[in-house]
Formats: C-alpha cells, structure tokens, sequence
C-alpha cells in the first residue's frame, strides 16, 4: 500500500487501478490484448507473454498533473506496475 499511497500523493489529478477487469466480460487476458481498442497498447513482449501466461492484466491509469496528460501502463504484477508508474513519474524521460 506504500506505493499506492505515494503515488496517490503524487497525482494531482485521478488515478484508476484494474486489476482482471477482462474477466468480467468473460474474456481471457490475451483476448483482451487483442482487442481493437488494445491494438495502439505498447506493451514488451516479455510483460505481454506473462499476462497472457498468467491470465492476470493490471491496468494503473493516472494523471500526474493535468487532466489532460496520462499514462497507461499495463502489467501482469501489481507492485511492478507501481514501481513504473513511481519511476515516470519521478524521473521523466
């Protein structure tokens, strides 16, 4: 929760945080990495092979400073999925 919580603190704006919502419409992970709105998505090969291993899609969605700006980033594990989300937003590229 430390993650979650230091990362909250950093957003000004929202963040949303889905964990296997693929299942709730009856599909598997890679179904829902397949799917059209999926399609722009750049996810590594190694992180796409795990989701689709492991049947698990963490979704983290969250705005840093405007409601405008976003990121996106997708994960089979929920505690690297923060690690990533704390990394952009404390040491931007």
């Amino acid at each position: 929760m430390d993650k979650l919580t230091k990362l909250l603190a950093l957003c000004k704006c929202s963040l949303l945080l889905m964990v296997n919502n693929h299942r709730d419409y009856y599909e598997s992970a890679e179904q829902r990495l397949n799917s059209p709105e999926a399609l722009d998505w750049d996810i590594p090969d190694d992180i796409r092979a795990k989701i689709i291993e492991t049947d698990t899609l963490i979704e983290l969605v969250f705005h840093p400073d405007t409601p405008i700006g976003l990121y996106h980033i997708l994960h089979y594990d929920l505690d690297a999925a923060l690690d990533e989300a704390l990394e952009a937003i404390l040491h931007p590229s």
